[in-house]
């Protein structure tokens, strides 16, 4: 059991919808649109809670983006941040799943991940230098342009935006 959080539990926020988005539910299914091979294409996949699923969403990153993207590290970083927070704290991760959904626009790269809820909202906790965990969503803070996370149904939705830098397309 995970001892409570002596920080403030993270509010809610909802990201600004766009067409076509996933939603900020738990989604099913493993649904793909995308441009040419080679092109950013979006993603919705939905993945059993398990550890090694963590190294499956990163791939899915690299087909989501390709390597050569500019935000592709970071992206795959904190994607893969999120999928470790719904494995360790949430019910995803006692026999349950989660969804990834990475969306991309000419302004940025956006990524869900979606999972079976937990019976305390995230926290943003600090940790000390030797800690071995408690740094995905400082990780978030420090490297997103925006991020936020919804509750709803018993599922929590954490997603954050990278935005690309000018004149890249």
């Amino acid at each position: 059991m995970t001892p409570p959080c002596p920080h403030t539990p993270i509010q809610p926020v909802e990201p600004a919808a766009a067409p076509g988005d996933p939603g900020s539910g738990p989604q099913t299914g493993g649904a793909q649109t995308g441009g040419a091979q080679g092109r950013p294409r979006d993603l919705l996949v939905r993945l059993p809670g398990l550890p090694s699923q963590v190294s499956r969403v990163r791939r899915l990153v690299a087909a989501a983006l390709g390597r050569d993207h500019p935000l592709y590290d970071d992206c795959a970083l904190l994607a893969s941040e999120l999928a470790t927070n719904a494995i360790l704290h949430s019910r995803s991760g006692a026999g349950g799943w989660f969804t990834v959904a990475v969306r991309t626009s000419g302004a940025a790269v956006r990524v869900w991940v979606a999972d079976a809820g937990s019976e305390e909202p995230p926290c943003a906790c600090r940790t000390g230098p030797r800690a071995t965990g408690g740094r995905g969503l400082p990780l978030l803070e420090a490297l997103s342009h925006r991020w936020g996370l919804s509750r709803s149904g018993g599922a929590t939705t954490v997603w954050f935006e990278l935005a690309h830098a000018a004149g890249w397309s």
